[in-house]
């Protein structure tokens, strides 16, 4: 089976992000609507945050409204970074373990973080058009040659994953915990999104979320002794 990571990675690391996207109409006047309401928040396609040259790359589904929509950076400013920073600094991926501002001064490590879909949709809830729309910039993040695993939170941000590698869905099952091997020396882990909901409903505990990043940190490991 053949993946995305067979295509250059001269598409280029401005194809990871496009700051005056406007593809999908419905996300451009929601943006506008929040903007006229609260023209603090940054309301533009949020670009991915980290190190450039990252053998980790974890995907969420989309920025928040009083998160990365307003902030500028993925998973922050909302509950959602609360756990993920957290874990990212745990396991050594994070200068810090807060993710407050754009210019806090935290630093990622060998990790990268971004998000299926660029722009805040209404409600959470991206369309499935939308997230095709984005594909093209996560597929261009996937075909960086340094990238070794993926941790996709959520099953929106697994399926994206697979599309954008153009691999079927049915051959990788979403499930938390789960790890697939993509070829070509690619993983993908999964895990349930680290949502408010999801973390007050103790459907993700961090210790279920610590034995994930565990995992992740081995297998990174394990591949930089190999």
């Amino acid at each position: 089976m053949t993946s995305g990571r067979n295509n250059t990675a001269a598409r280029g690391r401005q194809a990871w992000h496009d700051a005056n996207c406007a593809d999908c109409a419905r996300l451009s006047d929601f943006l506008a609507e929040v903007k006229r309401a609260r023209p603090d928040y940054m309301c533009k396609p949020v670009p991915p945050f980290g190190a450039r040259r990252a053998e980790l790359l974890v995907v969420g589904l989309a920025p928040g409204l009083r998160g990365a929509n307003a902030t500028g950076r993925p998973f922050t400013g909302d509950h959602a970074g609360i756990l993920l920073y957290r874990m990212l600094h745990r396991f050594g991926f994070a200068s810090a373990p807060h993710s407050r501002a754009r210019d806090d001064g935290l630093r990622l490590r060998n990790c990268r973080v971004t998000n299926a879909v660029k722009c805040l949709p209404p409600g959470n809830k991206p369309l499935g058009a939308e997230v095709a729309n984005c594909s093209r910039y996560l597929a261009a993040e996937l075909a960086e040659p340094h990238l070794k695993l993926v941790l996709a939170l959520g099953g929106v941000a697994h399926r994206a994953v697979l599309r954008a590698l153009g691999l079927k869905l049915s051959a990788y099952p979403f499930a938390h915990a789960a790890r697939h091997e993509l070829g070509n020396g690619l993983a993908l882990f999964d895990s349930y999104h680290c949502s408010r909901y999801n973390t007050n409903t103790r459907r993700l505990t961090e210790e279920m979320f610590a034995r994930v990043f565990a995992q992740v940190a081995a297998r990174l490991k394990k591949a930089g002794a190999a």
